[in-house]
């Protein structure tokens, strides 16, 4: 069984962001960049099923500008066996990233297909989901435990009421929770046995898929600062403030 893992890369989770002055988009100018934490877990979680036999093969799908192969290189590095790179400098909202997954997981003829839950830079918790529709797939979101027996997976996942497990046949789209495993540290000797590893590249032009914007952005913000809390002295002070900023 082929495992297809699609990483992106984002602002390092531990940056504070800022907004361009003019507002037109976030400055990512001399800010470090990272693979996405919840694709770090799919990539994880990938190679610990190759490791256990229940996989055959991780590819590591990034899509994005020349820099995007950095991040495809730290998923080698934990353990992907190959690398696809689809090259493009324009920016790939949700649906057109679905649709290039396809198109890879429809050549590698992959059949466990693991993404993160969502990116942390647009946070919108789409691709999966958009991709296991455009595949007419079944899908397991918010996965906290995959087990892989013969052709069927088990996926665990966190509800309201606690926990429930779902069984599906191959192939499946499944989104990586936070709950799922804990990413091992890449060691320097691994990067570097990474660069060594197959690393294929595809144009947008040539998969044939329209990534033309269907969104457009108004403008860029950062929040308002938040006042300051206060203390009250009693219930009665309390109410009052309540009263007074017409919350109740």
């Amino acid at each position: 069984m082929k495992a297809l893992v699609a990483v992106k890369r984002v602002v390092d989770y531990n940056v504070k962001v800022r907004v361009k002055a003019d507002g037109s988009d976030v400055d990512i100018g001399n800010v470090k960049m990272s693979m996405n934490p919840f694709d770090e877990i799919a990539v994880e979680e990938a190679v610990r099923l190759k490791e256990a036999g229940k996989v055959s093969e991780v590819v590591a799908v990034s899509i994005g500008g020349k820099k995007a192969e950095d991040t495809l290189r730290t998923a080698l590095a934990m353990g992907a066996d190959r690398a696809v790179h689809i090259e493009t400098e324009s920016s790939v909202e949700p649906l057109a990233v679905a649709k290039l997954l396809k198109k890879i997981a429809e050549r590698e003829e992959a059949q466990l297909l693991l993404l993160g839950k969502q990116a942390i830079d647009d946070d919108a918790n789409q691709t999966a989901q958009m991709l296991a529709a455009l595949m007419n797939a079944p899908q397991a979101t918010f996965a906290g435990k995959i087990e892989v027996n013969g052709g069927e997976v088990l996926v665990t996942r966190e509800i309201d009421g606690g926990e429930e497990t779902l069984a599906f046949r191959l192939p499946v789209v499944v989104s990586a929770d936070l709950r799922l495993n804990e990413p091992r540290f890449v060691k320097l000797p691994s990067l570097m046995q990474a660069k060594k590893k197959p690393l294929e590249k595809h144009t947008v032009e040539e998969l044939g898929v329209d990534i033309s914007p269907r969104l457009a952005v108004a403008k860029y913000a950062e929040p308002k600062p938040r006042q300051a809390g206060i203390k009250v002295a009693d219930v009665d002070e309390l109410l009052a403030k309540l009263k007074e900023a017409k919350a109740i």
